[in-house]
């Protein structure tokens, strides 16, 4: 084995094969599953860049955050995480297009940062969504509740479960169609709700009259302070979560060059206008000091304060209909769920960092077992009907919002090591198919930004109000996700017995799975940039 064999072999990745700039070869296989279909379009793409982040977190959530915090730090804590976002998913959507490989942003951080992190980051976004999953079943159960309450929720949870197990029989196509359908009636009822927003608000229906910016000033665009303004980050990144699913689908797109760039440019503007749009117009409409907020950081619908606002207004029929888009809603992201654990658990089996079992990929090119895992994860929900079933899973839950800053911060420190690793290895800029806008520079903001949501969550989570005490309860089921990781971390630098603390610029591989651009091909790239008005389309739809 030669020198730089051995160095290789002790971060945790294979020999690298310079035959051919373009081998199809993943870093770190163990053990090879069958390939995964590429049957996702370029459409399916953009849908699951804005749909599979639109669900609960917004539509139910949000209303805790906008009572805890007010109006004004509701919308200037999502536009923090939405141009975070922006950031980290222009530094994804670079590394899919260059390496459009199984695991996505976990793969990514065990190449360029170290395979302990990479471990810990893997296992931590595949719990995080096994544990997100049972928890939209309760929700979409919940929602049948605005209707009717004489159905146990255990029978809608299996409808909605029985469901899902339909969906992924036709593997990845099945779920890029679902979410194609459902997130477009996601967001013709945000834009709905837009619209509707501002008719309530100059007075047009209901007997309210005109509101302006009446409930801004009384009670008041602020609620508890600083502590109220942390709270809101964490609500953010769950509603949000999800977006980095765009990079996850690279490997089963059919042409990731032309649809992730896309996906991932676009994605900024769609959050503006469906996530800080929305929350801004409904911050206009209903008070956070109404006492009904406080329910709504639950999985009940019947306090959605998108359904609260539409029923002060007094319109009869809209509260339903709007109730619906919940349900769909949740069911869209319970198909997120599905997706985004399975392809991370099969990717972590794959470099033996899971049970070999979940490689397996059938001919269809459905993870199976990774399917089973998931599912099974999803029986959890029958515990909304078991005593003290609501504190247990709360526990579970805290797994999940704060997980995706993790995996966030990790991808825009794996794209800034990325850059890194590629000058120091004297490799051309113009080989990179998708170069971010801003480079590293978009990166280090967002890691930044990152760094900020962290601080000021572990500060929420101590002082949750401004005259709170510190509780270990109350910190661990907000900040839980930190020692996971950690304990992950740890686990695998042990049991791997690799003590290096991050992968030498000179040792990272640059080669196996990568599609840079051909010399001859830079020149075209330059002259295909479209004119101002096809950009203008593209980031409006």
């Amino acid at each position: 084995m030669s020198e730089s064999d051995s160095k290789e072999k002790d971060v945790g990745v294979e020999p690298r094969q310079y035959a051919n700039s373009q081998t199809d070869e993943e870093v770190g296989i163990v053990h090879k599953g069958a390939a995964l279909k590429t049957d996702l379009q370029g459409r399916h793409m953009q849908m699951i860049a804005i749909g599979g982040a639109i669900g609960a977190g917004l539509f139910i959530s949000s209303g805790g955050a906008l009572q805890s915090g007010g109006p004004a730090p509701l919308v200037i804590g999502y536009i923090i995480v939405g141009v975070m976002l922006l950031f980290t998913m222009q530094a994804l959507g670079e590394l899919a297009v260059m390496y459009p490989v199984n695991g996505a942003f976990y793969t990514y951080v065990v190449r360029f940062i170290d395979p302990s992190w990479g471990f810990a980051i893997g296992w931590d976004y595949a719990i995080g969504w096994l544990t997100v999953l049972p928890f939209e079943l309760i929700a979409a159960s919940s929602t049948i509740k605005y209707w009717t309450t004489e159905i146990n929720s255990a029978v809608w949870i299996t409808v909605f479960l029985v469901l899902l197990v339909g969906i992924q029989v036709f593997g990845v196509r099945g779920y890029g169609e679902v979410e194609f359908v459902l997130s477009i009636i996601k967001i013709a009822a945000c834009v709905g709700f837009i619209i509707l927003g501002i008719v309530i608000n100059v007075g047009g229906v209901g007997d309210q009259g005109y509101l302006g910016a009446k409930y801004w000033h009384d009670p008041g665009a602020f609620q508890n302070g600083f502590n109220g303004f942390a709270g809101v980050f964490v609500v953010a990144a769950f509603a949000f979560g999800g977006t980095e699913l765009v990079g996850l689908a690279a490997a089963e797109s059919a042409n990731p060059r032309k649809a992730i760039p896309l996906a991932a440019k676009q994605v900024f503007f769609r959050i503006f206008l469906f996530y800080v749009v929305n929350l801004f117009i409904l911050g206009l409409i209903l008070p956070s000091t109404d006492d009904r907020l406080s329910l709504a950081s639950s999985s009940d619908t019947r306090y959605s304060p998108f359904v609260l606002a539409i029923s002060d207004a007094g319109i009869a029929v809209l509260p339903s209909i709007f109730n619906a888009v919940i349900t769909i809603s949740v069911i869209s992201v319970a198909n997120s769920c599905t997706f985004g654990s399975t392809r991370t658990m099969q990717a972590l089996a794959e470099r033996g960092m899971a049970p070999k079992l979940l490689s397996y990929v059938d001919k269809h090119g459905r993870p199976v077992w990774c399917i089973v895992v998931q599912l099974i994860f999803g029986l959890l929900g029958y515990v909304v009907d078991a005593p003290k079933g609501g504190d247990a899973f709360t526990w579970l839950l805290a797994l999940s919002g704060l997980s995706y800053f993790f995996v966030w911060g990790s991808c825009c420190l794996a794209h800034i090591r990325f850059r890194m690793a590629w000058k120091a290895q004297g490799r051309d800029l113009r080989e990179i198919p998708y170069r971010a806008p801003l480079g590293v520079w978009g990166s280090w903001i967002a890691f930044f930004l990152i760094w900020v949501c962290l601080i000021a969550t572990f500060y929420n989570a101590l002082y949750p109000t401004p005259n709170s005490k510190p509780t270990a309860e109350h910190f661990f089921s907000a900040y839980l996700a930190a020692p996971v990781v950690i304990a992950l971390y740890l686990f695998w630098k042990i049991y791997s017995r690799n003590w290096k603390l991050y992968i030498k610029l000179e040792d990272i591989d640059l080669v196996s799975g990568s599609r840079p651009l051909d010399p001859s091909d830079f020149a075209d790239a330059s002259n295909q940039k479209p004119g101002w008005l096809s950009r203008v389309g593209r980031i409006l739809f």
